[in-house]
């Protein structure tokens, strides 16, 4: 446990010890979907989206599209393989991007869980093969396009602490979360910042049954651009909604 509270409070202060030249602040609310599909016993299916806006509604942020295969190599530790395709808008004040933005990831992860009592612990650590369109002049050098895709290589850790609340029939039906995801740009074209993203989550969630649960949570995300000129500031309000199916032919 006390590891455990060592880790977490040095991703939560990460932000802290970071800098840019120009800070900006915006208020998101994101809507979240995440389907697991069971095939076998250890193989599955998973499909994630979402669309996000800021100030409200006003704006739109960004949306993404995210399929992957997963397999449970043991009861406790899990490797996926996954796609996923961003549209993120032009929005805030300054924008990080001149027009809206394309991006194309391929990507490994693995993810560890553990238990101490009631205490569910969380470890996933994702490595982003990312092509990022880059906008460029058009001929006529009135407006942007689209010039070319960059390639950048980015690593997610995320910590997730998971306490339930409420149980019945021996069965979690309401829940807390409590965790940090800290995004790391690596490799020859990293961009000037070692942090890319920093997001503290806080939440609370409700399982209908074991297809069904929704999750709401407050998600502090801290954004630096490429060159390290801009930085965002973003409190955020997650809705999520999550299912997962069995359709494997075990017997029960």
């Amino acid at each position: 446990m006390k590891r455990t509270a060592i880790v977490f409070l040095f991703l939560c202060f990460l932000p802290v010890i970071s800098h840019s030249q120009t800070k900006t602040h915006n208020e998101n609310i994101w809507f979240h979907y995440s389907g697991k599909n069971l095939l076998t016993e250890k193989l599955s299916l998973t499909l994630e989206g979402t669309m996000r806006y800021t100030e409200g509604f006003s704006e739109k942020q960004q949306w993404f599209i995210r399929p992957s295969v997963d397999y449970q190599f043991t009861k406790s530790f899990a490797g996926s393989i996954g796609y996923s395709h961003y549209n993120t808008y032009v929005y805030g004040n300054p924008s990080l991007n001149r027009i809206e933005t394309p991006e194309d990831h391929i990507w490994l992860q693995g993810t560890y869980v553990h238990h101490s009592g009631a205490w569910k612990f969380t470890h996933r650590l994702r490595d982003e093969l990312r092509y990022v369109g880059v906008a460029v002049r058009n001929p006529s050098g009135d407006d942007f396009e689209i010039g070319r895709y960059d390639y950048r290589n980015r690593l997610r850790y995320m910590f997730l602490i998971n306490y339930p609340l409420v149980k019945k029939e021996n069965v979690t039906t309401v829940f807390v979360i409590l965790g940090d995801e800290v995004f790391m740009n690596v490799g020859s074209n990293a961009g000037k910042t070692f942090l890319n993203q920093n997001r503290i989550i806080a939440g609370a969630g409700y399982q209908f049954n074991k297809q069904h649960q929704v999750q709401l949570a407050f998600i502090h995300q801290y954004i630096w651009n490429f060159s390290n000129t801009l930085q965002e500031s973003n409190p955020t309000i997650r809705l999520s909604y999550v299912t997962s199916f069995d359709f494997s032919k075990k017997k029960e």
